[in-house]
């Protein structure tokens, strides 16, 4: 009977110093009042009375939302700002025994690193500057903190947000720049239209004058043609005739073909060389068919009597 008491005794004293700790956590267990180890994942025994867990510690990485904070900038312009801390805490023991509070001492810091960065900036260059900010604030609060046992490995501008007399003014500034934009583009537009429409009309103009020109050059090539065909066959008939042997009055018949077409013209004078006139005058079918040669004189005009004026001529 004692046996069992004692061993239930025993059981109800050890089983509650048996921890099992969980992964990316770790336990600091001091040994009557004074650091002895830090428990990683695992399982892990506790001695009775003489040794105690005073902190569960996470790995993970954990964010700080900090609330607006009121910041001055260089130029007097005084805007609420608030951050976003991401870190991790890669030491233990620094981590509870480094500071008191090490959350609220890390917000503490950044407020103040944030007042001191903004404050030699002015208001543009804060509101350009997100990038910067956040580099100098990492930096800063990263080596701070090494001795917290904190990795302090991004921080954040959540929001700027300035006074509204200024947002005002920045918002008519922003639709200034805007419609001075939109000005700049129409114009640049009309100014390309322009240059467009000009263009097509210096085109067509030299597409009208090559088409003119080819016209031109195409009726000169056309006529040359037509010409250079009518003298080929011109040549070719009096090749042909000579090649004939014609005798002379064929040759004398063409001559008189070409005295036809000449008087049909509409030259008020044609020049006959003396032998044609003489040949054409020995040719009676020829001279009653144009009436050239007629040498027949033609009868004089009978004189009309003259009346007497019995008045005047007694």
């Amino acid at each position: 009977m004692i046996f069992f008491i004692v061993t239930v005794l025993l059981l109800a004293i050890l089983i509650p110093n048996i921890r099992v700790v969980p992964q990316t956590t770790q336990y600091i267990i001091e040994f009557l009042g004074k650091y002895k180890t830090t428990w990683d994942a695992g399982l892990h025994f506790k001695i009775p009375f003489f040794e105690k867990i005073v902190k569960k510690i996470t790995l993970k990485e954990q964010v700080i939302d900090s609330p607006p904070q009121p910041v001055i900038t260089k130029d007097n312009v005084t805007m609420q700002i608030d951050t976003v801390v991401f870190f991790r805490i890669f030491d233990a023991k620094m981590y509870t025994y480094g500071v008191v509070n090490p959350i609220n001492a890390l917000e503490n810091l950044t407020a103040t690193t944030l007042r001191n960065i903004v404050g030699e900036l002015e208001l543009d260059g804060t509101l350009t500057s997100r990038d910067t900010i956040n580099g100098k604030m990492t930096a800063i609060l990263d080596d701070a903190t090494d001795q917290w046992g904190i990795k302090v490995t991004r921080v954040e501008l959540k929001n700027i947000i300035p006074p509204a007399e200024i947002q005002s003014a920045m918002e008519k500034q922003m639709k200034a720049e805007r419609d001075r934009r939109e000005t700049l583009l129409q114009a640049e537009g009309h100014k390309a239209a322009a240059i467009t429409r000009a263009e097509g009309d210096k085109q067509a103009m030299i597409l009208e004058a090559e088409g003119e020109r080819d016209a031109r050059i195409a009726r000169a090539e056309g006529e040359a043609k037509a010409i250079y065909l009518a003298k080929k066959a011109e040549a070719d008939g009096l090749k042909a005739l000579k090649e004939a042997a014609a005798d002379t009055s064929v040759l004398e018949l063409k001559k008189y073909e070409a005295l036809v077409e000449m008087s049909k013209g509409q030259a008020a004078k044609i020049i006959i060389p003396t032998d044609v006139v003489n040949t054409v005058t020995q040719s009676t079918v020829f001279s009653e068919t144009v009436g050239i040669g007629n040498v027949t004189p033609q009868g004089k005009t009978a004189t009309p009597p003259v009346k007497t004026d019995p008045c005047c001529n007694k």
